[in-house]
């Protein structure tokens, strides 16, 4: 299945959207054939004033038809918007925070419990056949939360809430992405939501609630302290640490993530330590500071993030 595709739905609000897309697709395939068998028809043929009335009244006809056809697009939209909103959940179901940022996406579970709730980035992990209610909102701009395999485009409008409904109907990773202009990286404020069986998304949860685990070796151990006591602490936040900052994604389990920087990198060793070593290189005009560290240092932090799992 292609990760990002409206075309190959891996819910029922997507199916919904796929149908209408065939539908206009095949609508509008018959009209194109039409058109350009009627212009080569007229110009291949020869005609009298006779035929040009007989042209007059088919000009009107083809209008009418015209203008029936859109408003069957337009009743075909808006009943399949209408189909999408009443997929609400019948059992209770799970709710998602997420929260838009030039260029990437805080992604908080709600619970009751506060000592249940899981902070992460860039990525949603839901169990196969639960209904997921993403709260979205925005600290800045407009963004727009898309993931085309699940469901439709939602804006994320800053002091406002927003919602959405979708379940998984099969395991996979599902690439979504910001659908709304918001700046120079917009292209790469990408997220992925990993549908994963039911035990298993709970032992991804349970992981989750953990802490960061201690260093186990000298090298990361120096590399916590080179975190610490650079100005990496201002932004981020990585639970059983010092680290408590809030304007940029939390840490505590970077390590365990398929990407780096909003789904610009696969997260490797390599990419880790480039981005680090300069954002700006990889993604232009980002909010990460350059830190000038120490290749020895630069490779002691790298060593203790790859251990945050």
């Amino acid at each position: 299945m292609n990760p990002q595709s409206a075309l190959e739905a891996a819910g029922p609000q997507a199916a919904r959207i796929a149908s209408l897309w065939w539908f206009m697709f095949w609508v509008f395939a018959a009209v194109f054939v039409i058109v350009i068998g009627t212009m080569l028809w007229a110009l291949m043929r020869r005609g009298g004033p006779a035929d040009e009335r007989k042209m007059t009244r088919v000009v009107g006809a083809a209008t009418g038809l015209t203008v029936a056809i859109l408003l069957l697009m337009l009743v075909a939209s808006v009943s399949t918007g209408r189909a999408v909103s009443r997929l609400g959940p019948k059992e209770r179901g799970m709710t998602v925070e997420v929260t838009g940022n030039q260029w990437w996406w805080d992604v908080r579970y709600a619970n009751d419990d506060a000592s249940r709730i899981v902070v992460t980035a860039n990525e949603i992990h839901v169990p196969v056949g639960r209904p997921v209610m993403i709260r979205g909102s925005s600290r800045d701009v407009i963004h727009s939360f898309w993931p085309p395999n699940l469901n439709g485009k939602i804006d994320f409008i800053p002091s406002r809430i927003t919602t959405q409904w979708f379940v998984a109907n099969q395991p996979g990773r599902f690439r979504g992405q910001c659908a709304e202009f918001c700046g120079l990286q917009h292209a790469h404020m990408a997220l992925w939501i990993v549908a994963e069986p039911p035990d298993v998304f709970e032992a991804w949860m349970q992981r989750q609630l953990q802490p960061a685990p201690e260093p186990a070796t000298p090298a990361a151990s120096r590399g916590r302290d080179v975190f610490l006591q650079n100005p990496c602490v201002m932004c981020h936040s990585i639970s059983g640490t010092d680290a408590a900052g809030r304007v940029a994604p939390d840490l505590t389990h970077v390590g365990s993530r398929l990407t780096i920087a909003a789904g610009t990198l696969p997260n490797t060793r390599e990419n880790l330590r480039r981005w680090i070593r300069d954002p700006h290189a990889i993604k232009p005009g980002n909010h990460m500071p350059t830190i000038a560290l120490a290749d020895a240092d630069l490779d002691s932090v790298v060593d203790y993030l790859e251990t945050l799992r």
